[in-house]
This record gives structure tokens, C-alpha cells and sequence, in this order.
């Protein structure tokens, strides 16, 4: 089994923090997204995973130092890394062929962009799968129309009449990956207007048209990381379930002096509490100090210095330096942010 992971975009959504740190890359709950993505779908499907190939963007924004870290992911599943590039935005469909060396045998194509929880198990008897979450709007989402039988027949991008209320969450099965690989080298060679993307989905709507069956899975969870506020509802989902699923979230080498830590919390190596109150439902990356604060649910990422902070809901970026009470604050690295 391969991996295919596109995450080439900016993620401009999710902005200060995505300025200098691609969202995929952005710790919630004590680890980056995406090797949280990649290692829920290793730790589910039945099958050894064999590669995990990354596409990446512009190497100025996606420097080596990322290379490793995403090396690291594959081989600590003993998986081999391919790095690719997407140096311009053409679509999804584009993303997934420039991993074209990649596509063969079952793959699994996964957007970095999101959380989920799943049991993903794969059905050997179909061409691909679609994994789908029932969403109250569908109108918002790219939707999937499913047969009697449950085979998926249609991929609709933002309903305005109603086609069925199961949105698809950036997660694709193929049961041969240079089945798909062949239908988009097709597509590729088609004129198109300027601006006009090259999307995933033309390859699977041409496979279906030569009789491959796709059936929709499903996920227990499908959590979002699009903008500040959206990604601190996700690290509180993730938190409360790493709690249950009973993962030590707290490093053992935490210093606390006249503090309390009120669980769930994810508090990395090295961090120092002073006279604070942590949580519930923080994060707080290695390295950072925080004095004579109290904060809650909220992401505060690595090597920071937070003193004199009464926050709930902030998300606040790598080496910060913040000194003051404001109560909501949304603060991207490098910042510094005092009243004196």
C-alpha cells in the first residue's frame, strides 16, 4: 500500500501561522496534521504501508528541514519517502500526477488538511473508495450521489439542489493506482480554459464511465484545520480523544512551580509552568515558558515565553514572546507582543 499525500497549498486561511510554517505541517494536539493523517491511516488499514509519497510546493516555502521531518514520518512506519513537487497551483488533480511515479498498486490519496478518525477498512471487491462524512449543509461541500446498491454514480461540487447530504473529505482509495494514472494522463492533454484547474475528480469520473465501482467509506471523525478558530475546536476534539484513546499527553520532564494542569492537555518536552493554570483542552509545544498566566483552550506552539496572560481560545505561533492580558489573541511566530 502507497500513500499519496498532496499539500503543496499556503493554507492562506489559517494565516499569521501559516506564514511561515505550511498548515499540514502546524501542531495541534502535540503533532503536526499531517503526520497525524498518515499515521491514522497506517494504523487502520490492513495492509503494510509500502511508501508515503509527499507532494510539496515551492522549495522556498517548503525547505529541506520539511523534507526530514516527513522522511521521518514514512520510516518510523517502515515505509520508503518520496518527495515531489507542485510548483504551480493547476489543481487536484494535477497534485496527484506529480506523483505519477508513485501511482501504482493500491494507493490511498490523502489531503493534508484534515483530521479524522476511522476504522477505513477497504473493500477488495471495488475499483476505489470515496471516504464521505453527513454534513447538515451540503450546499458548502463537494457531495457524492450513491445507486440503490450504495455504488457511488456522480461527484457534485457544491450542491445548490439537493443530491444527498455526504460530503467528501479528501480521502481516496484505488485499487490500482495506474488505473487512475492512466485516466489522468488522459485528461492532462485536454485544452483548457485559462485559470481552469485540473481536478482529482475528472479521473474518477472517467473511471466510472468505463464501469469501475467506487463505494463510499466512512469516518467517525473529520475534523478541519482552515482558520485559527476551526483548528482550536479541532485540538479540543483531538485532545479529549488522545484522553481516551489513553495516550500520554504530558512529557515527563515538565516543570511546574505553584501550577495546575487541568486535563485534557498536550504539554511537549522541556515547557516550564510558573505560577499558571494550564487547561483544560491546551496545547503547549516543547520549549515554551509560561508565567503568572492562566490559559485555556488554546494552541500555544514551540520555544515561547507567555507571562501575565489570562487567555482562552488564543492560538499563538513558535518563539512569541507575549507579556499582557488580552483575552483572545491570534499570534504568528516571530511576534512579540508586551505592554512595556
Amino acid at each position: 500500500m502507497k500513500i499519496i499525500v498532496p499539500m503543496a497549498g499556503r493554507g492562506s486561511r489559517l494565516r499569521p501561522h501559516s506564514i511561515t510554517i505550511p498548515k499540514p505541517m502546524l501542531p495541534v494536539a502535540g503533532s503536526p496534521i499531517v503526520e497525524q493523517l498518515v499515521n491514522e491511516i497506517a494504523r487502520v488499514v490492513d495492509q503494510s504501508i509500502e511508501e508515503v509519497a509527499y507532494i510539496l510546493g515551492d522549495p522556498a516555502f517548503f525547505p529541506p528541514y520539511i523534507e526530514e521531518e516527513l522522511t521521518k514520518v514514512a520510516q518510523e512506519l517502515g515505509a520508503k519517502a518520496s518527495i515531489y513537487r507542485q510548483l504551480e497551483p493547476l489543481g487536484t488533480g494535477h497534485a496527484v500526477m506529480c506523483a505519477a511515479d508513485s501511482l501504482s498498486g493500491p494507493v490511498i490519496v490523502a489531503y493534508a488538511d484534515t483530521l479524522i478518525r476511522t476504522d477505513l477498512s477497504l473493500d477488495p471487491t471495488v475499483d476505489g473508495m470515496i471516504w464521505v462524512k453527513k454534513v447538515e449543509n451540503p450546499k458548502s461541500y463537494g457531495v457524492v450521489k450513491l445507486s440503490e446498491d450504495n455504488n457511488i454514480t456522480a461527484l457534485v461540487e457544491k450542491p445548490q439542489e439537493f443530491v444527498s447530504d455526504l460530503a467528501v473529505i479528501g480521502i481516496y482509495y484505488f485499487k490500482e493506482g495506474e488505473t487512475i494514472k492512466a485516466e489522468l494522463e488522459k485528461k492532462m492533454t485536454q485544452a483548457r480554459a485559462h485559470g481552469e484547474e485540473f481536478l482529482l475528480n475528472e479521473g474518477i469520473l472517467a473511471m466510472m464511465e468505463k464501469g469501475a465501482i467506487f463505494t463510499p467509506g466512512t469516518v467517525k471523525e473529520w475534523m478541519d484545520c482552515g482558520n485559527p478558530k476551526i483548528t482550536l475546536q479541532t485540538n479540543t476534539k483531538m485532545l479529549n480523544i488522545l484522553e481516551e484513546e489513553g495516550k500520554e499527553l504530558i512529557a515527563e520532564d515538565v516543570v511546574t512551580e505553584n501550577s495546575q494542569i487541568i486535563p485534557p492537555c498536550y504539554i511537549g518536552p522541556g515547557v516550564v509552568l510558573k505560577n499558571t493554570k494550564v487547561g483544560p483542552h491546551t496545547a503547549i509545544g516543547e520549549g515554551t515558558q509560561i508565567e503568572n498566566s492562566v490559559i485555556t483552550k488554546s494552541l500555544v506552539q514551540k520555544h515561547s515565553i507567555i507571562q501575565n496572560a489570562q487567555l482562552e481560545g488564543a492560538m499563538i505561533g513558535n518563539y512569541v514572546k507575549y507579556d499582557g492580558t488580552f483575552k483572545f489573541v491570534s499570534i504568528g511566530d516571530y511576534s512579540e507582543l508586551s505592554k512595556s
